[in-house]
């Protein structure tokens, strides 16, 4: 089998030497005893190697690796699921490894198939819940291992741990005989196992542990990996600073478009614009006898040149002018009209997703309204799709950054005629995603020219392309309604969201392989529950209806980090905003008299508008709230709360400071926390101000990266964070920061100047 990558430390150690069993390697290699037998094992042997299939391997050098069934993106979940194994095996940090596992029913993300039943289960309310028979079942046969939903930590924190701590078991068992005493008697920290004076590394131990059973059960620590929250906490040197960071600072960190085989030609591509698919026409006369082009490939819906270079690929295309045709091209005005008329239409087509109480008998006749608007939204990554394939002798091999691996390589089979079991899938880092890699269209692309080029190919999508050809985020007509009591709270709130089905048809293209045009076709006029996700307030509100009007749009779209909490937070907290200064009150103490079945959340607005020395919300204070719980249980659910300071300035908004105060639950690695949170932040302030397009003729307007209006570090806000301690169950941190800031913003930019902001982005509004 291929090498595969491997991050940790610098040792004269084979990569794939540590993945085979004791008797070939010297080695340890735990699988703990719930292995379920009847799926493959993941990792194939090389010649002279025993492969096991499991989550970590110890080898007689004191390397412990951690196999990683996520895709790395920037989130830092390499570290994170490694420090899991290192607390609870008691290893030394310098002594660990990691490396990314290929798609196999072992790796399976129980929570995040589960989340997502209303997309592949035919009776979703049986297959809920991660423990549910119909959600393993689907799992494991599918190899659905997917990166998404911040569900890393739930669904593989516990087989991790129950790893380590069975290799912990064996390693102090063969440790005991050593020292002649009960193995409960020795003590295992920083890679030793220690008895009186006496201590052993673990690569001494590992040929005596591999004969031993496994326990049953792993006897786990009884804390898990875990950091105290301090505030400035940023500026302290973490235990468990990231394994990927010295790679990537020094440029040896390989993604998915610096794979180089011998002997590999690049690929450039052209796809049609929205609602004009098919390849019409294109002049081939124009490249012949080019220098450097190998080969020109056409399919139904695209075009692509072959080359030495990527260079000479992407010119030969832009000289053959690729016409398309189709049903007729997608326009903004087509987009906003269908929007308006399917808001218009609610009462007869909306689709009522959530209820509490009597709603619609509670808002009467005359209740308090407001719209808003989204604009379809781009993901943008810095490394744009890159995928390269080599088929030979009836074997296809594939490296690429795959949120969703196993689909994208039963997709590739499919493409040239083979089955999954000839399809190898490496997997690679991803230079950023933002769920842009949950769709699979450029592995398809990939496997076709590599058929039909018949040498190793690596394809990679231009940035015009990679914002023509990955679907946006939804644009969004939203409704809300309230009906106020007393002192001017919401007795009754309504939210209608006029948008397209966006998770059903990600999921007919994610696990039917549908193209774009037919899971638009099959999810037009279906209610989708997980769009609407996280419509309903937080706030103690007595009757609450959400409802979805579902628009067909001739445009595909897809979900995008932040989840729809990243919209419904937005129309929520403006909606909120608004309620309160019509009802007179400051918007911290109308939010706080709401929140009284909520202590999380109730204090992290106190601990935000505390750190950000909130005068009130009066009129020129440019300081705007907005908080959000994301998770369908407040028990388990992440809680922030963030005050934005903002002014009018070059561009139409000028963000000078954000003060966030989060509870994640229990933080496992504080300094990842962090980055996530701050990155979601930023993230956030790019859709808060650009990061959208408008399409003409079919195509995302503006078309480069420069054009977005994406912050930069000139322009990027002050950031103040907290975390509150908490004994709940970790929430990944990644999508908290892309959901609060909009609203924080808009509502900010009100108290500046007092215009409401009620579309995203918000500079549209004063365009």
């Amino acid at each position: 089998m291929a090498e595969r990558a491997r991050i940790g430390p610098r040792l004269p150690v084979s990569r794939r030497g540590l993945l085979v069993g004791a008797a070939a390697a010297g080695g340890l290699v735990v699988a703990w005893t719930l292995w379920p037998r009847h799926y493959g094992a993941p990792l194939a042997a090389g010649a002279g190697e025993f492969a096991f299939g499991g989550w970590l391997t110890i080898g007689r050098d004191g390397v412990v690796t951690v196999s990683i069934p996520q895709l790395e993106m920037g989130q830092g979940v390499t570290s994170v699921l490694a420090q899991v194994v290192a607390v609870e095996l008691g290893a030394d940090w310098r002594q660990i490894a990691v490396e990314p596992a290929p798609p196999a029913g072992l790796y399976a993300n129980l929570p995040l198939a589960a989340e997502w039943a209303e997309l592949w289960a035919l009776l979703p309310a049986l297959a809920d819940e991660a423990d549910d028979v119909l959600v393993e079942r689907f799992a494991r046969a599918e190899a659905f291992g997917a990166t998404a939903a911040g569900t890393s930590l739930a669904a593989y924190e516990t087989p991790l741990r129950e790893a380590a701590a069975s290799a912990r078991d064996m390693l102090t068992r063969a440790a005991a005989e050593r020292f002649d005493v009960a193995p409960e008697e020795c003590v295992v920290e920083n890679g030793l196992i220690a008895h009186g004076g006496r201590a052993l590394p673990f690569g001494a131990l590992v040929d005596a542990a591999a004969d031993f059973d496994p326990p049953d059960p792993a006897p786990l620590r009884p804390m898990p990996a875990f950091e105290e929250p301090t505030f400035g906490e940023g500026e302290t040197p973490t235990a468990f600073p990231r394994l990927d960071l010295p790679a990537k600072i020094d440029g040896s960190f390989l993604f998915a478009g610096d794979v180089r085989l011998p002997g590999m030609l690049h690929a450039s591509i052209r796809h049609g614009p929205w609602g004009l698919p098919e390849l019409y026409r294109f002049d081939v006369e124009a490249v012949a006898g080019m220098r450097g082009l190998v080969r020109v490939v056409q399919s139904k819906r695209w075009l692509a040149a072959v080359a030495t270079s990527w260079w000479i690929a992407d010119r030969a295309l832009a000289l053959m002018r690729a016409h398309f045709t189709g049903p007729g091209a997608v326009d903004h005005a087509w987009l906003d009209t269908l929007l308006e008329t399917g808001l218009g239409e609610a009462e007869d087509r909306a689709e009522r997703i959530a209820a509490v109480g009597d709603p619609d008998d509670a808002l009467g006749a005359n209740p308090f309204v407001r719209r808003y608007a989204i604009a379809p939204a781009v993901h943008a990554p810095v490394e744009t799709a890159s995928a390269t394939a080599r088929l030979e002798g009836g074997r296809l091999e594939l490296w690429m950054a795959a949120q969703a691996p196993e689909a994208a390589r039963r997709a590739a089979a499919k493409a040239v005629g083979l089955s999954a079991q000839d399809v190898v899938l490496y997997p690679m880092a991803a230079g950023g995603s933002f769920d842009a890699r949950l769709e699979k269209q450029h592995a398809i692309e990939v496997a076709q020219i590599a058929a039909e080029t018949g040498r190793p190919v690596q394809l990679t999508w231009s940035r015009a392309q990679d914002l023509q050809a990955v679907p946006p985020r939804q644009p969004i007509r939203a409704e809300l309604a309230a009906a106020v009591m007393g002192e001017g709270e919401p007795a009754a709130w309504r939210a209608r969201l006029a948008m397209p089905s966006t998770m059903r048809e990600m999921g007919r293209r994610l696990f039917a392989n549908a193209t774009p045009e037919a899971a638009i076709a099959a999810s037009a006029g279906e209610a989708d529950p997980l769009a609407c996700d996280g419509a309903v307030p937080p706030y103690a509100i007595p009757h609450v209806a959400v409802d979805h009007i579902p628009v067909r749009l001739p445009l595909p779209t897809t979900r995008m980090r932040g989840g729809s909490a990243a919209y419904t937070a937005f129309f929520t907290e403006s909606f909120i905003d608004e309620l309160a200064v019509d009802a007179g009150r400051d918007p911290f103490l109308y939010r706080m008299a709401l929140l009284g079945g909520a202590p999380r959340m109730a204090e992290c607005l106190r601990r935000a508008t505390r750190l950000a020395n909130w005068d009130g919300g009066r009129q020129g204070s440019g300081q705007g709230l907005a908080l959000v719980r994301m998770g369908r249980d407040p028990a388990t659910a992440g809680h922030i709360a963030c005050v934005a300071e903002a002014a009018p300035g070059p561009g139409g908004v000028l963000v000078s400071r954000l003060t966030v105060a989060c509870d994640i639950g229990r933080i496992v690695n504080l300094d990842i926390a962090r980055q996530q949170i701050e990155g979601g932040l930023i993230f956030g302030l790019s859709h808060a101000l650009g990061g959208s397009v408008r399409f003409e003729s079919g195509r995302p307007v503006p078309r480069t990266m420069g054009a977005l209006n994406l912050p930069v570090l000139a322009n990027s806000p002050d950031i103040v964070l907290d975390f509150l301690a908490s004994e709940a169950a970790p929430f990944d941190p990644g999508e908290l920061g892309v959901a609060v800031v909009p609203a924080a913003i808009a509502n900010a930019m009100f108290a500046a100047t007092g215009q409401r902001y009620r579309t995203l982005p918000l500079t549209l509004e004063t365009a």
